[in-house]
């Protein structure tokens, strides 16, 4: 029989459910149980693909070609498990279905409610377990209270009524500290779990985040007034590295809380070896100061989130090599009209032109790769990235004052352009500058083959690539050989004829991608993409 475990937080949103999630899928999977992790997410939108990185943050992908919230990406580092559609709801996919039911007369003339119609789509979800997973662990996206978010907690409440001892509620709490009295408070958690009670859900256990510890007296208060056992009080301390934070529920007997409240009195002890491993050996690499100093020259700067997978790919690849990440962020705005300069730098030995959608910033992030180019600057363009190299060499070199992408200019010569249809899973998708937005790119994985063995695509990847895209413009093939004849390589395409790969061979690291090999790098199954990169700069 499945088990649920589902992670709800309250006072502010940002607090680590996500990391919560993944670390107690992760802690679950090394006791050898199988595990399914399920984003519940309440925003309207029917997925995050048309939300602005700058304020949602980053858009992962699965292999499916799903677009989701960033979390499904801590899910699948934390875990390695492969994440689906199946893995990630949000409001706008639930009334979706409900209007689409309706409209087709399925609900037989009643009148459509949130209860029970909107609640048992969501419980569908839930309960989906097509992989017969030993638990199945969601997390509810914002905050206790939050009004898109009450159809979510009202289906909890139902399946814990529904499935009585074989459900447990972990909620997620902030527990500040104030510096003038210097004090730990617990009110803020009180007031959380009082909102959670208020709809009718009661936690099983209480993860208290804070910057400090909060010692036993304040957890015996905690658990006193929000009627917890004190041993399912953990702490969520803030950490030098989040792959710490499995280890350390370990050392707080997350995992004998868990089996207890599912009454199992015989499991195996968690083993997270290669966590503790792999954070160590990050602490140590920052005390010696070994970093490397990587620029990214985005245009959602002002957002880390919104290249979260990029800079923990950056991180992966260079604690591999035993040293780690400076990340210097550059907005490519900035440089509209201003040249580039190694000052403007600051430092970094190699460089990443990122993915990102719309005209803005692009002619700064032109101006950039002219000069990473000319000055032989070790560079990894990614998606659109790729194609603002392409952009630039053909203005530069190839003598295209005009050349552009649809995406960016309805006039000029448009080497960049919509493919207006290619074969998915054995189906031709089509598409054209009129289609709607949302779900219509190039999505999910892709495998292309290398066949030119002098290429730097072949000594980074071999015979085969398999990455994952998020794409709506592709390079246009009728220029390669003009490219290929002034030096920019197009080393690898994919099977329906477009470029994935493009390369200067002149150059000691200079090359683009059209897919994101972010989505794919696991802290102990680095990206051999940024493996190579990090090295160019070595």
């Amino acid at each position: 029989m499945v088990r649920f475990i589902f992670v709800t937080g309250g006072v502010v949103s940002s607090l680590g459910k996500g990391i919560a999630t993944a670390s107690i899928g992760a802690i679950l999977k090394s006791m050898g149980y199988s595990v399914s992790l399920k984003k519940l997410d309440p925003y309207l939108n029917i997925d995050p693909g048309t939300m602005n990185p700058s304020e949602h943050g980053e858009v992962f992908v699965t292999e499916d070609g799903a677009e989701c919230d960033l979390d499904l990406g801590h899910y699948e580092r934390f875990t390695q498990i492969t994440t689906t559609k199946e893995n990630n709801i949000t409001s706008g996919k639930i009334y979706q279905t409900l209007i689409q039911n309706e409209r087709q007369g399925k609900y037989l003339g009643k009148t459509v409610q949130t209860i029970p119609h909107v609640t048992d789509l969501i419980s569908q979800f839930i309960i989906n377990n097509p992989k017969r997973s030993d638990f199945i662990i969601c997390e509810v996206g914002g905050t206790v209270g939050d009004i898109e978010a009450l159809p979510f907690f009202e289906t909890i409440r139902q399946i814990r009524q529904k499935y009585k001892n074989k459900t447990m509620l972990v909620h997620l709490t902030y527990v500040p500290y104030l510096a003038t009295s210097k004090e730990i408070k617990t009110k803020p958690t009180q007031h959380s779990v009082k909102e959670l009670m208020s709809i009718g859900l009661a936690p099983d256990a209480l993860l208290c985040r804070s910057s400090l510890h909060i010692g036993k007296e304040n957890k015996r208060k905690i658990a006193l007034f929000c009627n917890v056992e004190q041993d399912a009080v953990f702490e969520g301390l803030d950490v030098k590295s989040i792959y710490e934070i499995p280890p350390l529920y370990i050392e707080q007997n997350m995992h004998g809380v868990i089996m207890q409240h599912f009454g199992i009195e015989e499991f195996p002890i968690p083993n997270l070896e290669h966590f503790k491993n792999y954070s160590q050996k990050l602490i140590q690499v920052k005390k010696e100061k070994q970093k490397v100093t990587i620029a990214v020259i985005g245009k959602y700067t002002n957002h880390a989130d919104s290249y979260k997978s990029i800079c923990e790919s950056l991180e992966h690849a260079c604690v591999s090599l035993e040293k780690y990440a400076e990340i210097v962020w550059i907005d490519s705005e900035e440089f509209t009209h201003k040249e580039p300069t190694i000052e403007d730098l600051k430092g970094a030995s190699c460089v990443i032109i990122p993915g990102g959608f719309g005209v803005r910033g692009i002619e700064g992030k032109i101006k950039w790769a002219k000069f990473l180019r000319e000055n032989n600057i070790p560079t990894l363009g990614i998606c659109l990235g790729m194609q603002v190299m392409v952009a630039e060499f053909a203005r530069n070199v190839l003598g295209i004052a005009d050349a552009t992408s649809a995406e960016w200019s309805n006039t000029g010569t448009k080497i960049i352009d919509i493919i207006e249809q290619f074969e998915k899973d054995g189906k031709l998708e089509k598409r054209s500058h009129t289609t709607e937005l949302g779900g219509t790119m190039r999505l999910g994985s892709y495998t292309t083959y290398i066949t030119n063995k002098s290429t730097l695509a072949y000594k980074i990847y071999g015979e085969k690539c398999t990455e994952r895209h998020r794409h709506r413009y592709e390079v246009d093939i009728t220029y390669k050989e003009k490219f290929q004849q002034h030096g920019m390589l197009f080393s690898v395409i994919s099977t329906d004829n477009l470029p994935e790969i493009v390369e200067i061979t002149n150059n000691q690291f200079f090359i683009g991608v059209q897919f994101h090999p972010e989505f794919k790098s696991v802290f102990n199954k680095v990206s051999p993409l940024f493996k190579a990169l990090i090295m160019s700069a070595l």
